[in-house]
């Protein structure tokens, strides 16, 4: 179904309908046949999860006993974490998957943005909109796919845990945690879509609007509580699954939700087609001596981005770095967690290990802003804005180098930023600084040619299969559950083998080995290569 069959379809069957609504129905379906790879991706790995924590530690830490040792040293790990309410396997199992609460909140984000400004922007909806249908139809079918897809991996979390025992009540609670934390932000994704007439500056108010969620939950566990109060993820956590549930809770995140959606839908209702709340400043009527060409240009559409990621990363590296000598104290009477992380970190000393385990999970952060800079490349295809660049003395080669140029660099500036905070509060919690940053500093570089495998497979789809070139996101998918699967269950190592980051040497604390490094960045250039080629080769879609 495209769009314009849509529009044909509204136009025959609404006839002189001047619901608001009219067409949401088919904008469903259109959404859902747009994101049928990369929605069943996100919907289930979100929800298998915590059903796949769960299992692993009923086996670590099986007594209650153990549980309780875990529980004793949990407090340092609240900023990055939360409070952990409780000591039974449920309560463990929540603790430990509080990593679900934004990446349920920025797939719902992104979801929304993608088809409310970002179709609106491709002029796209002016299409659909000269037909009968309703002036808030667009909204409400992108808000119905996102809370939708939110339900579905709520769902599969609260089913799975109760299919491996785990206590019904608490299971309900934790998918209804899940599934609030999800709405709120698709509905601050609403909001933030009527504010710019453009759809990366409201992805970045709404994905702004997470961070600051998450910092306040982040301080606010970390100190007296309050400020978690005001955070959404904070709500969700405070709902308690497995641990005396409180039921009103969730007044504060269906109330917000409630306020957050009238806003958005009387802000649709007022203002133009292809508008935004915030007036754009037109910018100058030549450009600057510096904005010569597509390297520029791509500069230009990629700064934000990369600041962002750099910054964001950098505080996870802080907290990390900060707790990571508090590792001993928490694991250190499990001998079977402590297998897992060395085998994981590669290290003996067990805090090196933890965090080369850590900087390996912000790597695939990285690489997730890595692809989204390549899926750049078919944004502006998508929108023509690159026939238009490339009907002039642009050639293919070039105006694609400079996105591909901050795709590869964008992360690997993300990571010394990651690694260059987590060495400097390692350094200072064990005294030597300059060791920390030497340490810490090593291991999140050695991760970017790892990085930069899958950057290039994603050129690679872009240059070759355009069509496909979303799948880049499958591809991700399919190395995190390599990745955390790596540390849980017994998988074959030839299919282990297929995740780039395996093969990297495991620093700090591991010996340092050149010969996968060269290898990794082998393959990395063929691929980034036979991508350049094939979009030389290919017409434009």
């Amino acid at each position: 179904m495209t769009t314009t069959t849509v529009a044909q379809r509204v136009s025959t069957a609404s006839g002189n309908n001047s619901s608001t609504l009219t067409g949401t129905g088919l904008l469903l379906r259109l959404y859902l046949r747009r994101d049928q790879r990369i929605l069943p991706v996100w919907v289930f790995y979100l929800g298998i999860i915590p059903v796949f924590y769960s299992v692993a530690f009923g086996h670590l830490y099986p007594t209650e006993q153990d549980r309780q040792k875990f529980a004793a040293a949990s407090s340092g790990f609240a900023s990055l974490e939360g409070p952990l309410f409780g000591t039974s396997l449920g309560a463990v199992t929540v603790w430990w998957s509080g990593i679900v609460y934004p990446l349920i909140a920025l797939a719902a984000v992104l979801t929304v943005a993608r088809h409310t400004r970002a179709e609106e922007e491709s002029g796209r909806f002016e299409l659909v909109g000269a037909t009968a249908i309703g002036r808030c139809a667009p909204l409400t079918a992108a808000l119905a796919l996102a809370v939708g897809g939110v339900a579905v991996s709520a769902t599969i979390t609260a089913v799975g845990l109760i299919a491996i025992g785990r206590p019904v009540t608490g299971s309900i609670a934790f998918g209804l945690a899940i599934f609030s934390a999800g709405t709120v932000f698709a509905a601050v994704a609403a909001v933030a879509a009527q504010l710019s007439r453009s759809a990366r500056p409201a992805r970045g108010i709404a994905l702004g609007a997470l961070g600051v969620a998450y910092g306040l939950r982040a301080v606010g566990d970390s100190g007296s509580g309050v400020l978690s109060w005001f955070s959404p993820l904070g709500w969700s956590q405070q709902l308690r699954p497995f641990a005396q549930e409180r039921w009103w809770v969730l007044v504060l995140p269906a109330a917000a939700t409630t306020a957050l959606l009238v806003v958005a839908y009387a802000l649709v209702r007022r203002r133009d087609l292809d508008a935004g709340l915030i007036a754009e400043r037109p910018g100058p009527a030549t450009a600057g001596r510096r904005f010569t060409g597509p390297t520029a240009l791509a500069w230009r559409q990629h700064r934000a981005a990369m600041l962002a990621w750099s910054v964001g990363l950098g505080l996870f590296g802080l907290l990390i770095g900060n707790t990571a000598h508090a590792v001993t104290t928490q694991f250190g009477t499990n001998e079977t967690v402590n297998e897992m992380i060395r085998r994981g970190g590669g290290g003996a000393a067990l805090d090196q290990a933890y965090i080369a385990v850590s900087l390996g999970e912000f790597a695939l952060f990285a690489t997730a802003y890595a692809i989204s800079a390549v899926l750049q490349l078919h944004s502006e295809e998508e929108a023509t804005r690159a026939e238009t660049l490339l009907s002039t003395a642009t050639g293919r080669t070039r105006w694609a180098g400079g996105h591909v140029l901050f795709a590869l660099l964008g992360p690997a500036v993300a990571m010394a930023v990651c690694g260059a905070l987590t060495g400097l509060a390692y350094g200072l919690a064990i005294g030597d600084v300059a060791e920390g940053l030497r340490e810490s500093l090593g291991g999140a570089l050695v991760q970017v040619p790892a990085i930069w495998v899958i950057t290039a497979a994603a050129m690679l789809l872009f240059g070759a299969v355009p069509r496909f070139a979303t799948a880049a996101w499958v591809v991700l998918g399919f190395v995190v559950t390599l990745f955390i699967a790596g540390f849980f269950v017994g998988l074959p190592q030839s299919l282990l083998d297929l995740n780039p980051f395996a093969h990297l040497p495991k620093l700090p604390g591991g010996q340092f080995e050149l010969a996968p490094i060269v290898w990794l960045l082998v393959v990395a250039a063929a691929l980034l290569g036979g991508g350049l080629v094939a979009f030389r080769r290919r017409d434009l879609r």
